[in-house]
């Protein structure tokens, strides 16, 4: 069978790309392994999906080149995609930070996706495992489970490799790698921090308490929650920053954000403890552990200013060093992969392969939390439906 373009990979990013160049007229075929579409955009923001989100800026997408994503961004932006969310019936909320959830469940944006595909005239195969993608006279010919496809173009829209349980590999890179292109490092990214022994011996009682904060590494700092485990620390704030964070470098948590804790710390005097007067603002466990890290057991009144300093101080700015992550295996996304030196940023076209295209998280191009990576998926593969 010959196609105009063959896509690899039935997720957001490849749903898109497929469903433009079907629009356009062209022949296209979207085939996946999973024997469902869309599994990622099924399970996102805990079933409701957070399709979007209102604040999308190129800062705040990581990439060797940050302003890679700028064109695609800018050409299919977020109201775009609202528009096709608000056409097709679905309705919708703000959560919070320009968050975008669906009001019921996700698959409604999956068989949204779906039945644009089929309604272009594009076709779907799933359950269809890969094999090798090569060149060949007419293009490309793609081995698949149901024969060797030739095509004109194909893009690559397989992702990352996180959440491997759900069928994620890193077939996408070798794909790259097959026909020389570059790869920027891969990890795990948007995932919960581990912690050695001795941190954890502290944080397992904890397990379960969440509260606002702020968490930095560096220069880059994200005021949301964080959440204690059993394993470390997770949470939006933690998962934000741990894509900035790297082995050996320590992590900074405010708890009290925009607090003047050494003050208020100094105002509450009396025969309380400071557990009890740390319990104003902090969870009960979190107010207790704090107390006995500080080595306190007299009350307020008998605590020189020193001390309370020295409290406030760490609570402003408690240094912390992971040891890891939890892995691929929870990592929302993978940061890094196809390096964007080698892409058409207007087109997602590998420069030195002419129609051979990658889009989505497969690209060297991971957003924030929040709805940001999905954007990067409908735009890059909005911009390659238009290309092929």
């Amino acid at each position: 069978m010959t196609w105009d373009a063959v896509i690899l990979g039935a997720g957001a990013a490849g749903l898109m790309a497929g469903i433009e160049a079907a629009r356009r007229g062209r022949r296209v075929l979207v085939i996946d392994h999973a024997r469902a579409a869309g599994e990622k955009i099924r399970i996102s923001g805990g079933g409701r999906c957070n399709f979007t989100n209102l604040q999308i800026a190129p800062e705040r997408f990581l990439s060797q080149n940050p302003r890679f994503a700028l064109s695609a961004l800018k050409r299919f932006t977020q109201w775009d995609f609202i528009a096709r969310i608000d056409a097709a019936g679905i309705a919708w909320h703000e959560k919070t930070l320009g968050q975008l959830f669906c009001d019921g469940p996700a698959t409604q944006v999956v068989s949204m996706l779906v039945r644009d595909l089929e309604q272009a005239g594009g076709t779907l195969w799933l359950g269809c495992p890969l094999g090798e993608v090569r060149l060949a006279a007419a293009g490309f010919e793609v081995e698949t489970a149901r024969g060797v496809q030739s095509a004109r173009a194909v893009v690559v829209a397989t992702g990352g490799k996180s959440i491997p349980k759900m069928g994620a590999t890193g077939f996408g890179y070798r794909v790259a790698e097959s026909f020389g292109l570059p790869l920027v490092e891969t990890r795990p990214a948007l995932v919960p921090l581990t912690f050695a022994e001795q941190e954890l011996a502290w944080m397992r009682p904890l397990a379960g308490v969440s509260l606002p904060g702020r968490v930095s590494c560096g220069r880059t700092g994200f005021d949301e929650a964080l959440l204690f485990t059993h394993r470390g620390l997770s949470g939006p704030a933690v998962l934000q920053i741990s894509s900035y964070w790297r082995e050996g470098e320590a992590i900074h948590v405010d708890l009290l954000p925009g607090r003047d804790v050494a003050a208020d710390l100094r105002a509450a005097r009396g025969k309380v403890a400071l557990r009890t007067v740390l319990g104003r603002w902090l969870p009960e466990r979190l107010a207790r552990h704090l107390e006995e890290a500080a080595g306190v057991t007299a009350p307020m009144a008998e605590l020189p200013g020193a001390v309370l300093d020295g409290v406030a101080a760490e609570i402003r700015d408690w240094r912390l060093v992971p040891v890891g992550s939890e892995g691929y295996r929870t990592a929302e996304v993978t940061l890094g992969g196809v390096d964007t030196r080698a892409l058409d940023g207007r087109t997602m076209a590998a420069k030195a392969v002419p129609g051979l295209y990658f889009v989505g998280e497969v690209v060297d191009v991971t957003g924030w939390l929040g709805g940001y990576n999905f954007q990067w998926a409908w735009s890059s593969g909005w911009a390659a439906g238009q290309a092929v």
